[in-house]
């Protein structure tokens, strides 16, 4: 969960930096809502993207974790007094 909030931070750290940046560029008011309106939608689609992949990669490393236990499980053998 950590590793996800890391990211989505930066993410939402670079569209902050972008958008101040399209702030000072010196442009009409409607090209520059359109230039932050398509950056924005930009950063999001990859933030999902992102997400989705650090969701995919949990659920392959807990099957993965489970069905190692499942073979150590099956190896054990029972103490004997």
């Amino acid at each position: 969960m950590k590793t996800t909030n890391v990211i989505l931070g930066l993410a939402a750290a670079a569209v902050v930096g972008a958008a101040i940046g399209m702030l000072l560029a010196p442009e009409k008011g409607s090209a520059l809502q359109k230039k932050i309106k398509e950056e924005a939608n930009k950063w999001i689609d990859e933030v999902k993207k992102l997400v989705s992949n650090g969701q995919e990669l949990a659920a392959d490393t807990r099957d993965e974790a489970e069905q190692e236990m499942k073979k150590i499980k099956s190896n054990l053998k029972p103490i004997e007094d």
